[in-house]
């Protein structure tokens, strides 16, 4: 999954809503405290919270009991260019 893709699943109006935590994609859509993508005004579903996670009051493993849908694709970096003889 790309994270256009990602950021579709905000769970705003109907659309299920998608985590992202070190390259896996969970959808938290089922959880009360997920309700209408806002995770107590805090986090924001449709988004790679690796990041975030860091400094929750809770662990990872509180995000991946929820069920895995995907990976979260990186951009690929561009290449750099060899320079040769010519």
């Amino acid at each position: 999954m790309t994270r256009e893709e990602l950021a579709q699943h905000d769970g705003k109006d109907g659309r299920k809503a998608y985590v992202a935590v070190g390259g896996k994609v969970y959808d938290v859509s089922i959880s009360p405290l997920w309700g209408g993508g806002d995770h107590q005004g805090l986090h924001q579903a449709g988004g790679d919270m690796t990041e975030e996670l860091k400094s929750a009051p809770h662990v990872r493993t509180v995000v991946e009991r929820f069920p895995l849908v995907g990976q979260l694709e990186e951009p690929e970096l561009p290449k750099k260019k060899k320079w040769g003889l010519f």
